[in-house]
């Protein structure tokens, strides 16, 4: 089998059809936590540090939060948040494993602006002052997609494209897709983010995805999901 010189930068296509490459990228990580009894000293404390962050509100835990930070440099979750989340008030709280999330954001192939597709549209999408509500989870795919040719993957994908780009249109919703492979602890493939003005919405497309041929025939797990409402936002966006 022959094999051309080893690609791993994020690819694009130029407007005159040419190829473009970067070696940028938006690494995003979740945390959520429970026992928080003061939000605002997590705010403040966020303030203070200067990471970009955004804290939500757990629909589903009367003192759970989640917390979003991303950096363009993997070394600032070891370097500089960790030592934040290791002293109080975060250290005060405990921890929910279960919904820890880490990825990258990363192109299909085809994007003409790659700076915009890999770090300024995913940062005004999650700091939005608009999409105030959010759907976190991540999802692992079957082998039998992967064992696909490829002319079929990008049928499917496009497929589940159209589906979500017609939620995007009627600004019901908009999405963080990264990717997940060999960093994420379960072994998932990809971390989504579903953000939007109204919650209803966010659950109407989960539903709706569960009849494409990707999630029907070509997830082996799907979850756990985090649901939030934002609170506090290091640099909100109108």
């Amino acid at each position: 089998m022959e094999t051309g010189p080893l690609q791993i930068d994020e690819q694009g296509r130029a407007m005159d059809g040419s190829s473009i490459t970067s070696d940028r990228r938006l690494f995003m990580q979740f945390l959520s936590y429970g026992g928080c009894q003061d939000e605002s000293l997590l705010a403040e404390t966020l303030t203070e540090s200067g990471i970009e962050s955004v804290l939500y509100r757990d629909i589903n835990d009367p003192q759970g939060i989640g917390l979003l930070t991303l950096s363009d440099s993997p070394d600032f979750f070891i370097d500089t948040l960790r030592p934040v989340l290791n002293e109080d008030p975060f250290r005060a709280l405990t921890l929910k494993p279960e919904y820890t999330m880490f990825g990258r954001t990363y192109t299909i192939g085809y994007e003409t602006d790659l700076d915009e597709v890999l770090l300024e549209r995913p940062r005004r999408r999650v700091f939005s002052a608009d999409e105030s509500w959010a759907v976190w989870y991540p999802l692992r795919r079957a082998g039998s997609f992967e064992q696909l040719p490829t002319a079929e993957q990008r049928e499917i994908l496009m497929e589940h494209g159209r589906l979500g780009s017609s939620f995007g249109e009627a600004g019901y919703a908009v999405d963080i897709r990264l990717a997940c492979h060999g960093i994420d602890k379960h072994d998932n493939d990809f971390v989504i983010g579903l953000l939007g003005k109204d919650l209803h919405p966010l659950s109407a497309l989960v539903q709706a995805m569960r009849k494409t041929q990707q999630t029907s025939k070509h997830l082996t797990s799907l979850g756990p999901f985090f649901v939030g409402k934002v609170f506090w936002q290091s640099h909100p966006v109108p």
